[in-house]
C-alpha cells in the first residue's frame, strides 16, 4: 500500500480537503477528470446563506452552514495569505424578498422560523428595502435582512485553493480520470488512472455529482448521489453601486460580484447529466430576474452556463469514512458546495489525521444510508 492521500475530484471540497491535509504534512494528490473547479464549483454563484436557506427538517444543515460561516473569516483569510489571490469575500448581507401576498406569507413562514432558531434577522417594508437597494422593483412588498449571510467569488476560491494546495505541497492532476477502483480484502489499495495505478493509505471521493459513478468502488463505499441539473447566467451590471447584496427573490436569484458581474440563477433540474441550456429554463430565470429589478432589461447578458449539484436523498451532504476501511467520502453537498467548504475542509481533514470524528460530522456519516 502507498502512502499518504489520494483525493478523487478537484472541485472546492476535494481542493479545501486536500489544503489541509498538506498544511499538516501529509503528501496528498488530487485527481481530477477535467480542469480543477470545472464543474459544480464553477458554475455557481458563491452565495453563503444559512439563514434565508434554512429549511424545516434540516437543522443538521442549517447548524453545518452557520459553523461554517463561523470559520469562513479566518479560512478566507488563511487561504489569501497562503495563495497570494483574492476571493472577493463581501459581507453586505443578503435580502429575501417577497412579490405578492402569497409570496409574503411564505416570506412570513420563513422569518418566523428563522427567529426560532434565533438567527440575527429583520423584516423590512418594500421601501425599506428600495432605501437599501434603489434598483428593486416598485412591487417587491417586503423582505428579510439577513446579514450573516455573505457570498464570496467561487471562481477566485476555486483558483485560491488551487494555489495555496501546491504551494503547501500537494499535488494536483487534471484531466487524469479514474478508470477503477482497487480493493483487495474488503480494503482500499488504490485507483488506476492516466494509463498508472496510484496507491495510497487512504482514498477520499470528492468527485460531486460523479462520486457513484466511479468504476470499481465497492457498493458498500458507494454514495447515492445524483446530478441535479442547474442552469445559470451572468449580467453585466451597469455601475458598482447597482446592486450590493445579494437578492433571493421567488423565481430567481442575484449575487453581483466585484469584477461587474451579476450572477443570476438557478434552475433546478432533475434532468441527469443535460448540459442543454433550454429557452424554457433560461426564460425562466430572466423573468423572474425582470420582476425583481427592472433595470436589469437593458444589461448585457455575458454568460450562460449549466451545472451539476450533487444532491443525496436527504439533501445533506455525506461525509466520513464509508464501510469500507480506508475510502473516505465528502460529497452530497447538493446547493451547499460554496457555503459548507470551510467546515468540510477543517473537520474532514481533522477525521483524516486523528481517526476521531469531529462532533459536527456526526449528521452526516455516509453510513446512515446502508
Amino acid at each position: 500500500m502507498g502512502e499518504g492521500t489520494l483525493i478523487i475530484g478537484g472541485g472546492v471540497v476535494g481542493l479545501g480537503i486536500g489544503w489541509k491535509l498538506a498544511q499538516q504534512g501529509e503528501p496528498v494528490t488530487i485527481l481530477e477528470r477535467g480542469e480543477a473547479g470545472g464543474e459544480a464549483s464553477w458554475a455557481a454563484a458563491g452565495m453563503l446563506s444559512p439563514a434565508t436557506e434554512a429549511h424545516y427538517q434540516e437543522d443538521a444543515n442549517l447548524q453545518f452552514g452557520r459553523e461554517s460561516m463561523r470559520l469562513y473569516p479566518d479560512f478566507v483569510a488563511e487561504l489569501e495569505e497562503c495563495s497570494g489571490l483574492r476571493v472577493d469575500y463581501r459581507g453586505e448581507g443578503t435580502l429575501a424578498v417577497a412579490m405578492e401576498a402569497d409570496d409574503a406569507t411564505v416570506l412570513r413562514e420563513l422569518f418566523s422560523f428563522q427567529l426560532e432558531k434565533k438567527l440575527p434577522v429583520k423584516w423590512l417594508s418594500g421601501n425599506e428595502l428600495r432605501e437599501i437597494e434603489p434598483c428593486l422593483s416598485p412591487y417587491v412588498s417586503a423582505g428579510v435582512l439577513c446579514p450573516m449571510d455573505h457570498q464570496v467569488d467561487n471562481r477566485k476560491l476555486v483558483q485560491a485553493l488551487k494555489a495555496a494546495f501546491a504551494k503547501a505541497g500537494g499535488t494536483l492532476h487534471e484531466n487524469t480520470e479514474v478508470t477503477q477502483v482497487n480493493c483487495e480484502s474488503g480494503a482500499h489499495r488504490g485507483v488506476q488512472a492516466g494509463g498508472k495505478e496510484w496507491r495510497s493509505e487512504r482514498l477520499l471521493v470528492a468527485a460531486g455529482s460523479w462520486s457513484s459513478l466511479l468504476p470499481g468502488l465497492p457498493e458498500a463505499a458507494r454514495p447515492p448521489v445524483r446530478p441535479v441539473k442547474g442552469q445559470i447566467l451572468a449580467l453585466k451590471s451597469p455601475s458598482p453601486d447597482f446592486l450590493t447584496h445579494v437578492i433571493r427573490a421567488p423565481e430567481a436569484y442575484f449575487a453581483p460580484k466585484s469584477d461587474g458581474r451579476i450572477v443570476v440563477g438557478a434552475t433546478v433540474e432533475e434532468m441527469g447529466f443535460d448540459r442543454t441550456l433550454t429557452a424554457g429554463g433560461i426564460y425562466s430565470l430572466l423573468k423572474g430576474a425582470w420582476e425583481t429589478i427592472p433595470g436589469i432589461f437593458e444589461l448585457p447578458l455575458q454568460e450562460m452556463v449549466v451545472g451539476f449539484r450533487p444532491g443525496s436523498r436527504d439533501n445533506a451532504p455525506l461525509l466520513g469514512e464509508s464501510h469500507i476501511p480506508g475510502i473516505f467520502l465528502a460529497t452530497g453537498h447538493f446547493r451547499a458546495g460554496i457555503l459548507f467548504t470551510p467546515a468540510t475542509a477543517v473537520y474532514m481533514s481533522r477525521l483524516m489525521l486523528e481517526g476521531k470524528v469531529p462532533e459536527p460530522l456526526l449528521p452526516f456519516d455516509p453510513r446512515r444510508f446502508a
